[in-house]
């Protein structure tokens, strides 16, 4: 067997240097701090998906007339300050009732015992003593009728709707151009984009069409270029009032669209 060729001065030189780079690394190694304590990883939380999910928001049956409340009436009858003391006589004990004599020292001291209080006073005091005093008692009872509103007509005890301001105006604006967006698809053409068409129809309290809709093109709208296009324009415009029927909008403000005019344009 050869003997194995002996390593060159350049070779052995790249073995040293290896070898105590690499005993510096492991030195570096086992001289470093020890690492910080990891922090609490917290539990998985569990999420869960529903199946269903509502398209449109709900909300309960509002009350467009509430009835008022109205309290038991109360007894006109008065009461007579000598059956209050007939009443209370009939409720203390015997003892109470028949006091005993005073004696014959008593009797001279108050016999004897000036007029301090003025006879004005005593005798407005005696007066107001028997006036009679209207009867009192709890106004609450069995017969107490709840209400919230101001309504005697009405036998509905929730709260009343609110009024049509310029929020519900605003929202029911958004209802009604949102759900006749995705059938609206204006024509295009030399200044087609113009064009403005006012549709009008009637809806149903259940929100489909009664009768046809009508449209006409807006005058300052039109011009010798788009006039071909005037007509299709309002094809469309009735096209999607129709698809989009029946219109799903708010029960209690049916009487403000019942009756539609809507404007078709490019940025509707």
């Amino acid at each position: 067997m050869a003997d194995a060729p002996a390593l060159r001065r350049e070779d052995r030189t790249g073995l040293m240097v290896a070898v105590a780079m690499h005993a510096g690394i492991v030195a570096l190694l086992l001289l470093q701090p020890a690492p910080p304590p990891l922090a609490d990883i917290e539990p998985r939380m569990t999420v869960s998906l529903a199946s269903e999910v509502s398209l449109e928001a709900t909300a309960p049956r509002v009350t467009l007339e509430s009835r008022e409340a109205i309290a038991p009436t109360q007894s006109d009858r008065s009461v007579a300050p000598s059956e209050e003391v007939e009443a209370d006589a009939g409720e203390q004990t015997p003892s109470e009732t028949t006091p005993p004599p005073p004696s014959s020292t008593q009797r001279a001291s108050v016999e004897r015992e000036p007029e301090t209080e003025p006879r004005s006073a005593r005798d407005s005091a005696s007066q107001s003593s028997q006036s009679p005093r209207k009867a009192e008692g709890s106004r609450i009872g069995e017969d107490f009728l709840s209400g919230s509103g101001s309504s005697s007509d009405s036998d509905e005890t929730g709260a009343p709707a609110a009024t049509f301001g310029r929020t519900e105006r605003a929202a029911l604006s958004s209802a009604i151009t949102r759900q006749l967006r995705p059938h609206w698809n204006a024509p295009t053409g030399v200044d087609a984009e113009k064009l403005v068409s006012v549709v009008s129809w009637k809806l149903n309290p259940d929100g489909s069409l009664k009768g046809r809709p009508t449209c006409r093109n807006r005058a300052s709208s039109i011009t010798a270029s788009n006039r071909p296009q005037a007509g299709l324009h309002c094809e469309r415009a009735i096209r999607a009032v129709q698809l989009a029927a029946p219109f799903t909008l708010p029960e209690q403000f049916y009487s403000r669209w019942d009756d539609l005019e809507w404007q078709f344009d490019r940025r509707l």
